[in-house]
């Protein structure tokens, strides 16, 4: 067999292959023979259909597989003997002037690229830190309450107030006209809690049970329901029931409900600072994690494989689709979803897969066996038991690769930060968990 590489841009090659004609011809008539002893055909009894016949049914799919079986070996052969890294699939197409003989063929394919990282002493990381507060600590404590809170009716002519839980009946007209979902019976909403919309709750704040109000509400451009949203309403509301809502004391029984070991406020405090402290480390490495990656890609230097590309491409497009399926749209496998949607994210996501792997290969940042097994008992930690969770890692190789992959991730992350230049900034604890002061 002879090879000849031709470089055509970039990462782009092609490869010229010939093959012999008669190996091509003996390797499909070995399968045919092979076909013909097992093969059932109505007049015949098994393994006694004539060659010719088998030849004439199954002769062309037969030569079809081998052609491709054959050209893929010799491609892939080839492809190592040359120390080619091949990304994605080859075009294979057949090349006319072949010598007698033989049959010659063209494989075009994208290779990986070489990987230059600039030098990381050079690169700027701001590292992020944040510490659990007390403050933190007792709206944990006021969270937990209110998911253990109690209603009790208030007494009558007070008026509702936040925090409150209101049955209202209510209905709504768009231009004089009722519209699908403008009205309801018997509707309860905690006041203050974001359940209904602003002008809803500013409307219901004050009254009274008995009370009536009309009230004018006007829907966001970017409502859910998209029959109303952009369009005003105007609503007639009338307050049924007021109750007001009880939290439990912070207390020893309190403790124990929210299933604290040692039973007293001291150890529900505890608890909650160890789950603050893992929450925060687990947000803190991926916020980093995300600094040093953006610092990695802006010093390498490399061409990104289209097919590489595409692939990832197809991969989220795969993954969108199953998400609407998830949610109930009909015939969401046919969804019409164009490739450039998820272009920007695919390249980025390869140009970094390519730029860790060449980091890791150079700096020898694979993952440990020790490294894998702190990483899944940390995230076992959390679970009631831990045990259980350990072993439902321990049983999937697929699962104890992403472990493997969070690990790499993290070798790279602390690799780079030992040698680039690294700012800290403190966040405060409501800043890094991403909600409102």
């Amino acid at each position: 067999m002879a090879v000849n590489v031709e470089t055509l841009e970039k990462l782009e090659r092609k490869m010229t292959l010939t093959l012999p004609v008669e190996t091509i011809q003996n390797e499909v008539g070995a399968r045919l023979r092979k076909l013909a002893r097992t093969v059932k055909m109505d007049g015949f009894r098994p393994g006694k259909v004539p060659m010719g016949i088998v030849t004439q049914r199954y002769g062309y799919s037969v030569q079809y597989e081998v052609m491709n079986d054959k050209v893929g070996e010799a491609f892939f052969n080839a492809a190592n003997e040359a120390k080619l890294r091949v990304a994605g699939q080859p075009t294979i197409t057949e090349k006319d002037g072949a010598p007698e003989g033989q049959m010659a063929f063209d494989a075009v394919f994208e290779v990986f690229p070489d990987v230059k990282i600039g030098d990381l002493a050079t690169a700027e990381v701001e590292k992020a830190t944040a510490e659990v507060t007390e403050e933190a600590i007792e709206r944990t404590l006021d969270i937990l309450r209110k998911q253990r809170r109690s209603f009790a009716q208030r007494a009558q002519g007070a008026p509702v107030e936040d925090g409150d839980r209101v049955t209202v009946d209510f209905a709504g007209k768009i231009d004089g006209e009722p519209f699908e979902g403008g009205k309801a019976e018997d509707f309860q909403f905690v006041v203050a809690e974001g359940q209904m919309l602003k002008e809803f709750e500013d409307a219901v704040r004050g009254m009274k049970v008995g009370e009536s109000k009309t009230f004018p509400l006007a829907f966001p451009a970017d409502y859910h329901g998209k029959d109303v949203a952009g369009k005003t309403a105007d609503f007639m509301v009338t307050v049924q029931k007021i109750e007001a809502a009880h939290l439990p004391e912070v207390n020893d029984q309190l403790a124990k409900s929210l299933g604290v070991q040692e039973g007293t406020v001291e150890g529900l405090r505890a608890d909650i600072r160890k789950n603050l402290e893992r929450e925060i480390k687990f947000r803190l490495v991926a916020r980093n994690k995300q600094a040093v990656m953006d610092a990695l890609l802006a010093q390498a230097e490399l061409d990104i494989p289209k097919s590489s590309v595409q692939a990832e491409i197809d991969r989220m497009i795969e993954s969108a689709r199953a998400d609407l399926k998830a949610r109930g749209i009909k015939d969401a496998d046919k969804a019409p979803i164009p490739d450039d949607v998820f272009r920007p994210q695919a390249e980025r996501r390869v140009r970094l897969g390519l730029t860790v792997a060449e980091l890791v290969r150079a700096a020898s940042l694979q993952a440990k066996p020790e490294q894998i097994k702190a990483q899944v008992e940390e995230l076992a930690a959390s679970y009631e038991k831990p045990d259980e969770v350990v072993r439902y890692y321990y049983a999937d190789n697929r699962r104890l690769a992403d472990v493997e992959a969070m690990v790499i991730e993290n070798n790279v992350t602390e690799h780079v930060l030992g040698q680039a230049k690294v700012t800290e900034k403190a966040l405060g604890f409501d800043e890094l968990m991403g909600q409102q002061g």
